[in-house]
């Protein structure tokens, strides 16, 4: 069983992921355990909880400007 900090998503549903808010491509933050908008202006960070990500704009953090 992998460690709680390992996060494996499949590739078909990283294909398809977006963001909630912007609908932008996620991408994965391995270090934080999160789901990353990658539009600038947008820039929520989803939790990856237990292996399942929460996709919820209410659960999501706003990330620092980049």
């Amino acid at each position: 069983m992998p460690a709680e900090a390992d996060v494996i998503l499949s590739p078909d549903f990283l294909q398809i992921a977006a963001c909630p808010s912007c609908h932008a491509k996620l991408a994965v933050d391995y270090d934080s355990n999160e789901l990353l908008c990658t539009d600038t202006d947008c820039g929520l960070a989803y939790p990856i909880v237990d292996g399942i990500p929460v996709l919820l704009i209410d659960e999501a953090r706003p990330t620092p400007s980049r």
